[in-house]
């Protein structure tokens, strides 16, 4: 470990101000259910996470929904950051994290380190790794300047390879965006060792909490969220291609190994009035669409994510916007989407479909059908997810959606 005093610097001690902006944040994220163990609870207490980034002003990052990108390439694409308090906190809840145990972390930025010590304790150790030299050299000031320092290890390298030097790990925490599971992390994590990370899945990613049985991982449940993505030898980008390209209000599909489109079909039907199909099935306004588009992309295999800038609502492009993407069923020159429109009941809402092109009615319609099967036999269900050695025969895989990435076979599952 570095040969620094475990104590708290002077620059580290707590203000009235940031540490009634820490209780505040602990407050909110206890009641909306992302920290739910007293571990969890105190380490958030805890740790001065401003200090991570002391060139952003100190509310915003103790703002639970908040992240702070501390990194972008040339165009652009943010390639590190400072997750959101309620991110962090749903996925140190997911590893199930106790005293003792050694963890692993993919992705560094020293905050995350700093809760993970905490929770693990003098008899535990923390493993932090990053790709980026000037993303460690930043965690290793942050954990220094915060007494973590000693009891924690940050290491330069490519998260594909894990950290074997300190192998074997109780729990290993991935906080950027994977589209493949490398052989490392199974073999570097202990049997019955629990691996949490953002799994990139025909494009939707879903923090998905795994347990390693052998030779593969299975499921213990998974929650939406949104991280930078990985680089070095795993990075696997999303493709984009436009189907409008006016500055500011781009409409486009994002591709994670969907069949090539035909574009220019699909720029002509975007411009096409639109057909409109509704199923009849509501959510409350609260209620989350997640499980019900894994439950599409497990029964359609062409749904790339519709995504675009929110001026191409306003002008009128498209119906529905989200920062994560949209669903959208393509087909030749013609594709549509989900929408909502509001019901008599105020905190209601009824899923729908727009479709565009020569077969909009066909397409929604189709749509629409899975909609209801969701409502009928799997709202109450929740996807169970596998990973698998590449080369696994098909006799051996659970019937369902399966994902070929390079090292892993990903199987989609429902009761």
């Amino acid at each position: 470990m570095n040969d620094v005093p475990d104590m708290r610097t002077e620059e580290a001690q707590p203000t009235p101000s940031d540490k009634k902006l820490r209780d505040e944040m602990v407050g909110s994220l206890v009641k909306m259910g992302a920290v739910r163990s007293e571990r969890v609870e105190a380490a958030f207490r805890t740790v001065p996470r401003h200090l991570a980034t002391p060139d952003v002003d100190v509310a915003k990052t103790y703002r639970v929904e908040d992240a702070v990108i501390t990194r972008t390439d040339a165009d652009g694409v943010q390639l590190s950051s400072v997750s959101a308090p309620r991110i962090q906190a749903m996925q140190i809840e997911q590893a199930d994290i106790g005293p003792g145990m050694r963890v692993l972390e993919i992705g560094s930025g020293g905050v995350n380190a700093a809760y993970l010590a905490e929770i693990v304790d003098e008899d535990g150790l923390i493993v932090t790794a990053d790709i980026d030299h000037e993303v460690t050299e930043q965690a290793q000031r942050f954990l220094t300047s915060t007494g973590y320092g000693s009891r924690t290890h940050v290491v330069t390298g490519d998260g594909e390879l894990g950290a074997p030097e300190h192998a074997p790990y109780d729990r290993i925490l991935v906080t950027v965006q994977a589209a493949d599971i490398p052989p490392a992390w199974i073999q570097q994590l202990v049997d019955g060792g629990r691996l949490v990370v953002p799994l990139r899945i025909r494009g939707m990613t879903r923090t998905v909490a795994f347990v390693r049985h052998g030779n593969r991982l299975v499921s213990d449940g998974f929650e939406l969220c949104g991280f930078v993505p990985m680089q070095g030898i795993s990075e696997n980008r999303i493709r984009l291609v436009l189907l409008h390209d006016t500055e500011g209000e781009e409409v486009g599909l994002r591709l994670d190994g969907h069949p090539e489109p035909d574009a220019e079909a699909l720029r002509a039907a975007l411009v096409t009035p639109p057909v409109k199909a509704w199923s009849g099935v509501t959510l409350a306004g609260n209620e989350s669409k997640e499980h019900l588009d894994i439950w599409l992309t497990t029964v359609f295999d062409n749904l790339p994510l519709l995504a675009g800038k929110p001026a191409a609502r306003t002008r009128g492009l498209v119906a529905s916007i989200s920062p994560h993407g949209i669903p959208t069923l393509v087909d030749g020159g013609t594709f549509a989407y989900r929408t909502v429109r509001a019901t008599d009941d105020p905190d209601r809402f009824e899923l729908g479909v727009i479709g565009h092109g020569p077969h909009a009615k066909e397409i929604a319609a189709r749509l629409v059908e899975q909609i209801q099967v969701w409502d009928r036999e799997h709202r109450g269900d929740r996807a169970h997810i596998q990973v698998f050695p590449a080369g696994t025969p098909e006799g051996r895989l659970p019937a369902g959606r399966v994902v070929n990435r390079p090292h892993t076979r990903i199987t989609i599952t429902w009761p």
